[in-house]
């Protein structure tokens, strides 16, 4: 199969495109003919050697976590699937950026969603739930989201919006309508929040989800006032010192499955700002590296 590839740690001109052996699934694993996958801020924080100590990884490795594709292959013990089927999932920490992917969650894809908002979906969607599902209720609730306009910012608002939830997402001033296109009320982060906050739910804020690992985590537990009301999926040193809760991304076909199910009765939709064919993986990834991505990057494979 072609792959995107890195032999080392380094840049992301280090990524080629080659020739690799074709994966197998294993028991409860399915194999996907992968038509896009997503880049999410894991793949070039790896690629870079920037988690080499906390997940070593074995090189050449192919980056990528999530894909959507046509089922080829099925591991032992699945059920509920068949070859042909039109998935979309998560598979390990790598292996997603290639012609075939083994996943390990996956869920069927909505037929209103293409190849490139299935790919957007995975990692996004399962992250934003996991965070939100840490808050407890969302009906009936003002929620504010750090780092809106994001691939799991953004994710995060479509889903609080479909559970009745007010929102509240910071962004900068270009991502304002992009996020009122979501059903949030937009408004800019950093020095002043509260008092912007103030002017716009002088009730308060009842809860907050951080996706931006922007350093303001402090500022969120001050503006509810409870460090118990917040969750973090990006800052988690700083979240750990501060009593608020940590939320790591999880393979979860239960989560991937309630995402698709928003997405068959219209309440979310992977927003997806480009996509790059696969030889220009390079391109892709020093973007994301930029941190101004509206929605998700996907590689078209």
């Amino acid at each position: 199969m072609r792959a995107a590839r890195f032999h080392e740690y380094g840049q992301a001109q280090s990524l080629v495109i080659e020739q690799a052996r074709d994966p197998h699934p294993g028991p409860g694993e399915i194999r996907v003919r992968v038509a896009a996958a997503s880049v999410n801020p894991i793949d070039w924080k790896l690629r870079a050697g920037a988690l080499r100590q906390l997940i070593p990884l074995e090189l050449p490795a192919v980056p990528g976590r999530d894909a959507a594709g046509l089922v080829d292959e099925i591991g032992d013990g699945v059920q509920g699937v068949s070859v042909g089927d039109r998935v979309f999932g998560l598979g390990g920490v790598t292996g997603a950026t290639a012609e075939l992917a083994i996943l390990s969650a996956w869920a069927h894809t909505p037929a209103a969603w293409n190849d490139e908002q299935a790919a957007g979906a995975g990692l996004a969607s399962v992250t934003a739930m996991r965070g939100l599902n840490a808050l407890g209720r969302l009906a009936g609730r003002t929620l504010l989201i750090e780092g809106a306009a994001g691939g799991v910012g953004s994710a995060a608002v479509e889903i609080a919006v479909a559970q009745d939830a007010t929102v509240i997402g910071t962004a900068s001033a270009r991502n304002h309508e992009f996020l009122a296109s979501l059903g949030a009320v937009p408004t800019t982060y950093g020095p002043g929040l509260a008092q912007r906050l103030g002017a716009l739910v002088p009730h308060g804020v009842d809860i907050v989800l951080d996706t931006a690992a922007s350093g303001s985590l402090d500022d969120l537990v001050a503006i509810t006032g409870d460090p118990t009301r917040v969750a973090t999926v990006a800052d988690h040193a700083r979240g750990q010192r501060l009593g608020t809760h940590v939320v790591n991304a999880a393979n979860d076909s239960t989560l991937l499955s309630a995402a698709a199910e928003l997405g068959r009765q219209g309440r979310y939709t992977p927003r997806i700002e480009r996509t790059y064919p696969l030889e220009q993986i390079a391109h892709a990834h020093t973007h994301a590296e930029q941190g101004r991505t509206r929605g998700k990057s996907v590689i078209l494979i």
